[in-house]
């Protein structure tokens, strides 16, 4: 489980929250919302350890995140909203370069697999730079096949998506869960992902 404890945020001069709770279990998934500008973004980063809460505890499975970081990034797959791939590398070589970041093998074929899931067939070897915006996002979202990770914390990751592509990443979330994963989502949009929790910032 993945938890939070009276956590507060601030930026500058301005606290965007405080005394926030939250908890997240195995098949669970949390739907972050509010406003632009409420700390949507920032609460995924403090949950991604990506920066530090001005108080409170980040928990997993019980145990202070900060008490052994590495075992928790290695259970963990954070995808930002502003998410980079190298334009200069191929889709394939992006998720291979990931993947040897993370400290994991890949095989080829699962690469091509993740690659084709995402509507990627015949460009797994065409420079990034050449991909529309929606076809950089998917290269991006094909970590979630190729990272084997419990919790996946996803800011934004329908935008640049067609219908057709949001469909498919619902669909991949909702597999997730029903295999005992778990996730942390913002979006603006409708979430085509069943049941799930809703906190508002």
């Amino acid at each position: 489980m993945l938890s939070a404890h009276q956590l507060s945020c601030v930026r500058g001069e301005r606290t965007l929250f405080t005394g926030l709770d939250l908890a997240v279990g195995a098949g669970e998934w949390l739907h972050v919302r509010g406003a632009n500008g409420c700390g949507k973004t920032s609460l995924l980063r403090l949950l991604a350890g990506l920066a530090t809460p001005a108080a409170g505890e980040i928990r997993w499975d019980g145990h202070a995140v900060r008490e052994d970081v590495e075992a928790y990034h290695q259970a963990m797959l954070f995808l930002g909203h502003h998410g980079a791939v190298k334009e200069e590398l191929t889709a394939r070589e992006n998720l291979e370069l990931a993947a040897e970041l993370d400290g994991a093998k890949l095989d080829p074929g699962e690469v091509v697999a993740a690659l084709h899931r995402f509507g990627l067939k015949g460009r797994e070897d065409l420079p990034v730079r050449f991909l529309s915006a929606g076809q950089k996002r998917r290269v991006l979202l094909a970590r979630l096949v190729t990272r084997k990770a419990k919790l996946w914390i996803l800011d934004e990751p329908f935008t640049a998506l067609d219908t057709r592509a949001v469909d498919m990443l619902g669909g991949l979330v909702g597999e997730h869960l029903a295999q005992g994963g778990m996730a942390v989502v913002t979006s603006h949009q409708a979430i085509p992902i069943p049941g799930g929790k809703a906190i508002e910032l």
